[in-house]
């Protein structure tokens, strides 16, 4: 395969610093996209309060429809990279293709369906007035953009599964930059483009997705980052198929998991009102800083155990997930310092409503100092996904939201009348017992064996040996 120099190979080597190298790009490529989401808080914050409202309240809907994808490309990770460690780089290839065809036809069912439901949809979650019409606006764009967001989730699973890390960095930051750019001229109608507001916030959203998605096929068909995608395999194979989604139908319902449960815990914060629901917007966006690490870090972690688990080193699986997890806590427990000291610093940079910095001051409080558990939980699943056992990370993400989350916030903010501190306080309850179950659970090590046949790996690795 070409473009093999372009890769991180986590198989050999001392852990740390290799594990440096493969979570960096990904790191930098989340602060771009984070960057983005807070950009497009900012310039949609210039229209007015239910305009981050809606946008608030859409971010998770959008994400419910998006999150399917997370099924795909955690087991294209666990294949490619497992086939990568392994030194099948044909097989690695040919799983590209199947994930390609799997990736596009699952999008644009999910577009067709979000359009029919939409109204329905926003109705559910509470939005009501001037929300409801912006969070329409917003919604159906993004509802366009899915098939090319699924792929563009799918080109940089596949890349970093590989150890191209780099090139799938450079697609976050194309597509994020066009969005960045595009958002003021579309939103408020700078230039010679009308005044869009919250629907110009989604159409930038739409062109960046559609323009990244073609960079992404020409990488891939180019075939000089690490992996290739050849026209002959995107004929359908019913074994790799079917591998793909029994892999990746825990990680989608993992996924959705997660998205049903955001917009639930959303529907729950609008019942207090567009202050709590900005606030919590707001909120949401700063705590992606630790999304952007552990989330990064925990792609990395993915990598590197799929990539050791292919090579038959389960030891050093198991060394570079913990020492993944370590570093990742150290660094939010500083981060959600300094989101604790200076809360209102952070929130008056999006919003100049003082009903709106006071509440989110109060969400910060609360939330700041367990940003670290939920992040170390984050880098566990990425282990479990490396390894193919999107199962267990499947059943922390439903502890998570529907065991520890939504009932408790129910019982303390309407049972126990804490209002919307309430919420705030059952997000930190269910992070920290729930990094406490997925570590004790990953200690356990039941994820060592992989997803690979290890007798076709050495028939084949025989073979090759012959030629």
């Amino acid at each position: 395969m070409s473009g093999s120099d372009s890769r991180v190979d986590m198989t050999t080597g001392a852990v740390t610093p290799k594990l440096f190298s493969l979570a960096w790009p990904l790191v930098l490529g989340n602060i771009v996209q984070t960057m983005y989401n807070l950009a497009d808080m900012f310039w949609v914050g210039r229209v007015n309060a239910e305009a981050v409202a809606a946008v608030s309240l859409m971010f998770p809907t959008g994400w419910m429809f998006v999150s399917v994808a997370m099924g795909i490309t955690a087991a294209a990770v666990a294949l490619v990279s497992q086939y990568v460690g392994a030194g099948e780089d044909r097989k690695a290839d040919h799983a590209v293709a199947q994930t390609v065809l799997l990736t596009v036809a699952v999008g644009l069912a999910l577009a067709a369906i979000g359009y029919l439901v939409r109204y329905p949809l926003v109705t559910l979650i509470g939005a009501q007035g001037q929300v409801f019409d912006y969070s329409l606006d917003y919604l159906e764009p993004i509802l366009a953009a899915i098939p090319f967001t699924f792929l563009f989730f799918a080109f940089r699973a596949v890349l970093r599964a590989a150890g191209d890390v780099r090139t799938a960095m450079w697609l976050v930051v194309v597509s994020a930059g066009i969005n960045v750019l595009l958002d003021p001229f579309l939103i408020l109608g700078w230039g010679p483009f009308p005044v869009m507001g919250v629907r110009g916030a989604g159409i930038a959203t739409l062109i960046s997705r559609v323009l990244v998605a073609l960079v992404g096929f020409y990488v891939l068909l180019d075939g000089s980052w690490g992996v290739k995608l050849h026209i002959a395999d995107l004929k359908p194979d019913p074994e790799v198929l079917t591998k793909l989604v029994r892999i990746g139908v825990p990680g989608t319902a993992d996924g959705l998991a997660r998205s049903f449960a955001a917009v639930f815990f959303a529907a729950l914060v609008a019942r207090f009102g567009p202050v709590a629901t900005a606030a919590y917007g707001i909120g949401i966006r700063l705590m992606s800083v630790s999304w952007t690490v552990s989330g990064a870090v925990g792609q990395a972690t993915a990598t590197g155990v799929g990539q050791n688990l292919g090579a038959d080193t389960p030891e050093r699986a198991e060394e570079v997930a913990w020492k993944a997890t370590g570093a990742t806590m150290v660094f939010l427990f500083a981060a959600g310092a300094l989101a604790f000291v200076f809360p209102a610093v952070a929130i008056d940079i999006f919003v100049d409503d003082a009903a709106v910095i006071q509440a989110g001051v109060e969400l910060l409080r609360i939330i700041a100092p367990f940003w670290a558990f939920m992040g170390g939980l984050m880098v566990l699943q990425g282990g479990f996904r490396g390894a193919g056992q999107t199962k267990q990370a499947m059943a922390l993400s439903l502890a998570s939201r529907w065991l520890f989350r939504i009932p408790v916030a129910w019982l303390l903010a309407y049972y126990w009348a804490w209002d919307a501190n309430g919420l705030w306080w059952a997000m930190a309850f269910s992070g920290v017992i729930t990094f406490v179950i997925g570590a004790a659970w990953f200690r356990l090590g039941r994820w060592q064996k992989g997803v690979l046949d290890r007798g076709q790996t050495e028939e084949a690795a025989s073979a090759v040996a012959e030629d």
